[in-house]
């Protein structure tokens, strides 16, 4: 790319001579990563697309057509028309307007009879309101959390047009220094699962990939990333890339904006709602232990103002000389293979994240193709070689089969699982199962951020299994909201589950480290009628890891604030099959099928015997470089 384009001047000198005088450019701004053009008469750009198309294709930069607040219809006017034009077969549930980026956010139940063929409907709104429309899918499930999210962004849209146009002056700044030393760092996730953080640097930017805790630390030295390393400036960074919304990745994302961040953070649109979803349980779950807490609400909420939200598979600028795509990692709902594109072809960077290498009922397995690849960074939580999972299909069947087993004795079936992910997998096997007959009828209760989990899963079928998204768009069938389900709205409302039949409950937290599930455990662990069964890992040092080992006894605080002893009576099963981490196989066969082949390959993320024993299969098999970086180690790729 010449430096004429490359340059704020260039850029806009290209737009105004390519867009027709007719259409009365008002302003052209840098908001984000993308360009936007102000415009008296912006249906004239929009109905001429070939117009933008051709500007992109020269500049490379994404462009964003906007009305000029001059030619805007008053907004109560605007919402009477809209409700005229779009049909009612659309279920419009709620209207809202962003004067600092002249746009009416549109939720429907039926988001394509809102859209119109080819865009129509959309068309039509500009042309007559001269508001641009945001289609949202209203979520079959209400969610709180993501209500929230969008009415603040809505109330600090003015703070948010401030955000975006400083990001969008630091994007695009002129490149001094050129293209080189490109270099990584892990501040977290080297030799261990947990508190994942990989410093990522040019001469030019400087990129952060996660920014997570260990929740099974026993310090603070080892709870969070090390952002005490020499390398890592936090007034330097350009931007922060999270993969997926669990807490070993995002969880001490807000104490940099505690501390004067004020960049961006790029995620795929589902990971920002579930990692506030979860950042805000992470406070909660400190205050009740009594633990000092790393960052407040304050700074959640300044997260999500800083946060820009990306599709899989849309390039998008994030740097001076970094350019950002996401794509689907198979490991939970929104959870990316991050791909950094450096320089112009001058390097590419691939980091897996948490990543599935097969299909699994709520999910499709994770993305192998790529433009270019230098070098990957990959997890090996399943890295050792007994780490061979059975088949998805063997794991639903041995599920089912302890589930009856308990029930059929009058036991009752608690699985403790983590909100996000885990809990819709099993909630999708219970149902189908059940629905065949091949698993006895009981009750399933599902308590803790589950609900609130689902219901953003409900939001976002387009990032579902084929199945399932057929499923919810096409046949009005929604397993989420199955007839089997019963959500436990209050606490109150456990006495009577813990004192009735059999049942199934899945409850948070995972690991066993706070959460309703240890309620339930208190009560149900010493009758050997019951059963645990595990179906996510268990990291070590927590409770969830002891029990699974075979603990007998747990000293826990009873409702009268006294410490008692626990008797773990009942029975304690391990299912391994539904990880939303690959086996050791899959990983393999993962970085066998990435395309093209890399040049490099780092291992993180897995217990340091796991990192060693997967890194030696791929230097031997594939003869590629390998690397087992230690914590605060630099590796220079170029």
């Amino acid at each position: 790319m010449s430096s004429v384009v490359r340059s704020k001047s260039g850029i806009r000198q290209i737009i105004l001579g390519h867009v027709p005088k007719e259409a009365e450019i008002t302003r052209i701004e840098f908001e984000g990563p993308s360009l936007a053009v102000y415009a008296k008469k912006p249906e004239l750009l929009i109905r001429h697309s070939r117009i933008i198309s051709d500007i992109v294709s020269m500049i490379r930069k994404r462009i964003v057509v906007r009305s000029d607040p001059s030619v805007r219809m008053p907004e109560e006017e605007a919402e009477r028309l809209i409700g005229e034009i779009i049909p009612k077969d659309a279920e419009v549930t709620n209207v809202n307007f962003d004067p600092s980026l002249g746009e009416v956010i549109i939720e429907a139940k039926k988001p394509g009879l809102a859209i119109g063929k080819n865009g129509v409907i959309l068309q039509e709104i500009i042309e007559k309101t001269h508001w641009r429309p945001r289609i949202l899918r209203s979520p079959p499930i209400p969610s709180r959390i993501m209500a929230h999210v969008r009415q603040f962004l809505y109330s600090e849209s003015k703070e948010r047009e401030r955000i975006l146009r400083m990001i969008g002056e630091r994007i695009f700044r002129p490149i001094v220094y050129g293209v080189g030393d490109i270099r990584i760092t892990m501040l977290g996730g080297a030799k261990e699962v947990g508190r994942s953080a990989i410093l990522v640097q040019t001469r030019e930017s400087q990129v952060l990939l996660d920014c997570g805790i260990n929740p099974g630390a026993m310090n603070p030295w080892d709870s969070f990333p090390r952002l005490d390393a020499p390398q890592f400036n936090l007034d330097e960074l350009d931007a922060v890339v999270i993969s997926h919304a669990h807490l070993d990745h995002c969880g001490f994302l807000p104490f940099l904006y505690k501390y004067g961040y004020d960049g961006p953070t790029y995620c795929s649109v589902p990971t920002l709602s579930l990692m506030t979803l979860l950042q805000l349980d992470y406070l909660d779950v400190l205050t009740k232990q009594g633990m000092p807490l790393p960052y407040d609400q304050r700074d959640i909420r300044e997260e999500v103002l800083h946060t820009i939200t990306l599709r899989y598979d849309v390039v998008t600028d994030i740097a001076p000389d970094i350019r950002l795509t996401l794509h689907n990692a198979g490991h939970i709902l929104g959870s990316s293979v991050i791909h950094l594109h450096i320089g112009e072809g001058v390097h590419n960077i691939v980091y897996t994240g948490d990543y599935k290498y097969a299909k699994t009922m709520l999910l499709e397995a994770a993305a192998t193709e790529f433009p270019r690849v230098e070098t990957i960074i990959t997890e090996s939580t399943y890295g050792a070689p007994e780490d061979i999972m059975p088949s998805r299909r063997e794991a639903e069947r041995k599920l089912v089969s302890l589930i009856n087993m308990a029930l059929e004795r009058g036991g009752k079936v608690l699985i403790p699982s983590p909100a996000v992910g885990r809990a819709q997998e099993i909630m999708l096997v219970i149902d189908d199962y059940m629905r065949k007959g091949l698993l006895k009828e009981a009750p399933v209760f599902i308590e803790g951020m589950i609900s609130d989990a689902t219901a953003i899963h409900t939001a976002y079928p387009e990032y579902l299994s084929r199945e399932v998204r057929n499923s919810i768009l096409y046949e009005g069938v929604n397993p989420f909201q199955s007839e089997y389900f019963t959500i436990v709205e209050h606490p109150s409302a456990r006495e009577d589950i813990i004192e009735g039949g059999e049942c199934i409950i899945i409850a948070t937290a995972g690991m066993l480290e706070g959460g309703p599930i240890i309620d339930y455990f208190k009560h149900l662990a010493s009758d050997k009628r019951n059963l645990m069964i595990f179906v996510s890992y268990q990291i070590e040092g927590t409770l969830g890891r002891r029990v699974q080992k075979g603990l007998k006894e747990v000293p826990m605080m009873n409702n009268e604030g006294k410490i008692e002893i626990i008797k773990i009576n009942m029975d304690v099963a391990t299912v391994e099959g539904f990880s939303g981490h690959s086996d050791r196989r899959q990983i393999i066969n993962y970085i066998r099928k990435v395309s093209p082949k890399p040049e490099n390959i780092i291992v993180c993320h897995g217990e340091r015997a796991k990192c060693a024993s997967i890194a030696s299969v791929f230097e031997k098999r594939y003869k590629v470089n390998t690397r087992v970086p230690d914590l605060m180690e630099t590796i220079r790729l170029l």
